[in-house]
């Protein structure tokens, strides 16, 4: 089932001039000062280090060189999920929490290969037991106690954060389960400095050590609490409306002051913080669906867990917090003449925003399970309509209009479709299966532009 509209091209209001952006060097620039500061991790071992004798020295000097990295990663792994918009907007969201899931399963094994290291050396080294040498260590090294349960949180938190546990809890369980890591570096943190044989008597290691945590602990503090408190005050966003757009689906639209300064590009998203009953404490993640105009924003939002069900009941005044903008799904990643816009039920949100603003040849293709479920299909048809887009819709049910998701079947939708940039969003497997067509019908992948919120 599709509908297309062919009018001469037609720009909206606000569209801005496309110009053909430069590729950021900031993901590159990240990777590489990451890198070197592991390089400089390891140079304070290597000149600190006389020499390594024995198998309890190697073994002592493995543990030494895993926690050294180990209590690096841990300030890594905080200052990559600070929501440091310099890094937001240039990597995005889903590349940086990649980085920071990628990043923590290594934390965790180095951490835990530190600990047997160190206590299998040292039952070497002084001719114990591993059970007695485990007992002596904890008990009797200064900040030892304090840390053996900062490892213990470390770890419960990679068992959670395993895939088959995330399934079974929701995302505001696990998103204040990761606070948990906070409280375990501040406890590891102790230990590093008053038992590590690298920092002990060496206070340029210790000034840098600090330096770097007390770096990162300000990043967190300032855009993670300090920033969404400040704006909360400033922006006094509020409810206005909830109207349903499709079955489960609902838009809530927002009013509040100095907007402007709040931002949000087409296509990004924002943290929300509800000030209703069951609701205040957490902050969800949700696009815009509508670029921001008239002192008003929209979100529009699918039932998909308890907090995204309550939204439908929110009543107008409700305060809101907004957290951001976040994300780099934006019309600075566009880098070809030619659009498609690939949306799969509620994925609709951000491209329905892009849809409006993208100047230039744009298509759009909204698959979704149901004809009913098609949210905004009256605002698309009519963007469609005025700006001489085309707009495609594909439905499951009934199966006479469904449409496999597959490179020939796309090609069959969007002719010339490897010359075109591609913006995807969509739910995971809906997001898999296309990125899978869409390289086999020859997009380059620099070219298919796409964010993940699965968490």
């Amino acid at each position: 089932m599709t509908a297309t509209h062919t009018a001469s091209p037609a720009y909206p209001e606000h569209a801005t001039r496309h110009r053909r952006p430069r590729r950021s060097a900031v993901p590159l620039a990240v990777l590489t000062a990451i890198w070197a500061g592991a390089a400089g991790v390891l140079a304070l071992w290597w000149s600190d280090t006389a020499s390594v004798v024995g198998p309890a020295g190697w073994l002592t000097g493995a543990g030494r060189i895993t926690g050294l990295l180990a209590g690096y990663a841990c300030a890594i792994l905080l200052a990559l999920m600070a929501r440091v918009p310099l890094l937001d907007h240039t990597i995005g969201s889903d590349r940086l929490a990649r980085w920071h899931a990628l990043g923590g399963r290594c934390t965790v094994s180095l951490a835990l290969a530190h600990t047997l290291l160190i206590i299998w050396g040292y039952a070497l080294s002084s001719h114990t037991g591993v059970v007695s040498q485990t007992s002596s260590l904890v008990l009797h090294y200064p900040d030892l106690l304090k840390g053996t349960a900062g490892f213990l949180l470390f770890l419960l938190t990679a068992v959670l954060s395993a895939r088959a546990a995330r399934r079974r809890m929701s995302y505001e369980t696990w998103h204040y389960l990761h606070f948990a890591t906070y409280l375990a570096v501040f406890l590891s943190f102790g230990h590093q400095l008053s038992n590590g044989a690298d920092f002990v008597g060496n206070r340029p290691a210790q000034a840098a050590w600090y330096t770097l945590f007390l770096t990162v602990a300000v990043l967190v503090a300032w855009y993670r609490f300090v920033t969404p408190v400040r704006r909360g005050f400033r922006h006094r966003l509020r409810v206005v409306a909830v109207h349903p757009e499709a079955p489960g689906v609902v838009s809530v639209h927002l009013t509040g002051q100095h907007l402007l300064e709040l931002g949000g590009d087409p296509g990004q998203f924002l943290r929300w913080r509800f000030w209703a009953p069951g609701l205040w404490w957490t902050a969800n993640p949700y696009s815009l669906s509508a670029p921001a105009r008239n002192g008003l924003l929209r979100i529009t939002v699918k039932s998909a867990g308890t907090h995204s069900s309550a939204l439908a009941r929110l009543r107008p005044g409700t305060r809101v917090w907004a957290e951001g903008p976040y994300g780099s799904l934006t019309a600075n990643r566009r880098s070809a003449s030619k659009v498609l816009l690939l949306a799969g039920g509620v994925g609709i949100t951000p491209l329905r925003a892009l849809f409006e603003t993208l100047p230039g040849q744009v298509t759009l293709v909204y698959r979704a399970r149901r004809v009913e479920d098609l949210a905004l299909r009256a605002e698309l048809d009519a963007i469609a309509a005025r700006r001489g887009g085309t707009v495609r819709y594909v439905v499951d049910e009934p199966a006479a209009h469904s449409s496999p998701l597959t490179a020939h079947a796309l090609n069959a939708l969007v002719p010339d479709l490897a010359a075109h940039d591609v913006y995807l969003c969509g739910p995971p497997g809906m997001t898999q299966a296309a990125l899978t067509a869409l390289r086999d019908a020859g997009v380059p992948s620099r070219r298919i532009h796409h964010e993940s919120f699965a968490f």
